[in-house]
């Protein structure tokens, strides 16, 4: 009776405390995904107190298993009855699997150890991202971390427990990730590991750590590693971002090559000296390259940047690195790449406004046409509209190559002053073309293919399509367009 009252006093209590001070309901209730053999999910809602006994307590009626025969699979592991979700790295709508662990004999190469710590029904332990935390460090690094942890603040301390990602989608920028594990075969994430990574060659690599896959009807036993953003909530199973194993948290106190500032997180260079650089030089590093366009091409890596310090076999083996600068100048850089691999095949880009489409035409051809682009004739050795006669220089620009090591600088006050020339001249390019026997510039207003040069030395009769004499099939193809 006593007990009773006390219950009822301290339920009527908390409801008076929350009347008076609302807080947001993510504090006290954590929504999670339960993901059943068979492929049964529902949505949960939990405490952040409340430990892996009580989870499994509570599904067992959902899940048609006895509480003693269910095992939470989270990252790899099956989950100890006494870790708290809160210890978990778990974000809203995170999903954690609920199945009956297979009982699979495997030949045991492992220390005698790991075999006493291991001969137990359930392999039980925390997930991979608590594990984990220094993935990318060396054993002295490790120690020297774990030293520097030791004295610091709890606040400190979790934001050194951290990987680095890339989410491009909706962050679209550089967050801490988690790292998450599912069998390489059915993706499924009911999968525990053997043994847990030792370097990144284990997560970025397939094939390199093996386990069990927990499905009922799959019994592949490779392990397939993957990140998540922290940031935002979990967008279901196939939601995956792009591991940063470059970025790494200055727990060194390292300074920028650059700026020489101590910032935190930064690039560390797969050199010999592993110089670090901040983002923010890093982006400006990249920027004034790709301006240049100076990136370096590798056969097995694509276009790509060495370490700014000029170290030799220092180049950034993992182009996702790239996306720092942002989807714009990924993409202007992945532009640049395709039209430097054309060029350096023998290509030829079409010089028209607004298209750069990449042409692959017989080296010996000088007359080239921009199929399945904007459709330009121009000519192979001076870019121009195709001509009869001889090419004529006209003092532009044409393509520059992405290893130059020119800069190219522009007084910014006579940028200003050559605005109006520079518009007037691109206009013209795209609306006119030049007779193909005298280049006389040429516009078409409307009507028909068939053009007549206006100039009375000349008279050319030519296609405004093909840019060359017309003829018969002109105007059985295209006469009218």
């Amino acid at each position: 009776m006593i007990k009773w009252l006390l219950s009822l006093i301290r339920s009527l209590l908390n409801r008076i405390l929350r009347f008076f001070w609302p807080s947001d309901s993510s504090e006290f209730t954590l929504p999670v995904h339960i993901k059943a053999a068979g492929g049964k999910t529902f949505l949960i809602q939990m405490s952040r107190d409340w430990d892996v006994a009580r989870i499994k307590k509570f599904i067992a009626p959902k899940v048609g298993l006895k509480v003693e025969d269910i095992s939470i699979i989270l990252a790899g592991k099956s989950l100890a009855d006494d870790l708290l979700l809160e210890e978990c790295d778990l974000g809203h709508n995170s999903i954690l699997n609920a199945v009956k662990l297979k009982v699979i004999k495997k030949a045991d190469t492992t220390s005698s150890e790991d075999k006493n710590r291991r001969n137990t029904p359930f392999h039980q332990d925390k997930p991979l991202c608590e594990t984990l935390l220094d993935l990318q460090l060396t054993e002295e690094e490790q120690k020297l971390l774990h030293k520097s942890l030791a004295c610091s603040s709890p606040e400190y301390k979790q934001k050194k427990a951290q990987f680095y990602v890339y989410c491009e989608f909706p962050c679209k920028s550089i967050q801490s990730g988690k790292l998450r594990v599912r069998c390489s075969l059915c993706k499924a994430g009911a999968f525990t590991v053997d043994r847990d990574p030792c370097c990144w060659d284990d997560v970025l690599r397939p094939e390199q750590v093996s386990g069990t896959c927990q499905m009922e009807d799959c019994d592949h036993s490779w392990a397939e590693f993957y990140f998540k953003c922290a940031h935002h909530p979990s967008r279901g199973e196939t939601d995956s971002t792009l591991p940063l194993n470059l970025v790494k948290s200055n727990f060194k106190q390292v300074q920028c090559l650059a700026c020489m500032d101590i910032s935190d997180p930064v690039l560390v260079f797969q050199c010999t000296n592993s110089h670090v650089i901040c983002l923010e030089c890093f982006q400006q590093y990249c920027m004034s390259r790709l301006n240049e366009r100076r990136f370096v091409f590798d056969p097995n890596i694509g276009y790509t940047l060495p370490c700014p310090a000029g170290c030799e076999n220092s180049l950034i083996d993992g182009t996702q690195h790239f996306k720092i600068l942002g989807n714009e100048q990924y993409q202007r850089l992945l532009h640049f790449g395709a039209e430097e691999y054309v060029m350096s095949t023998g290509g030829v880009l079409c010089p028209q406004p607004g298209c750069g489409m990449g042409l692959l035409a017989d080296p010996s051809c000088r007359r080239i046409q921009c199929t399945g682009g904007c459709e330009f004739v121009f000519c192979r050795d001076c870019l121009q509209g195709y001509h009869i006669d001889e090419c004529q220089t006209n003092g532009e620009n044409n393509f520059q190559s992405m290893l130059t090591t020119t800069e190219y600088v522009v007084d910014p006050g006579r940028a200003a002053q050559a605005r109006w020339d520079a518009d007037s001249r691109v206009t013209i390019r795209v609306t006119s073309k030049p007779c193909p026997k005298c280049r006389t510039p040429t516009e078409r207003d409307g009507g028909c293919m068939h053009m007549i040069c206006t100039r009375q030395q000349c008279g050319f009769h030519w296609c405004w399509v093909c840019q060359t004499e017309w003829t018969r099939e002109c105007m059985g193809s295209h006469w009218f367009g």
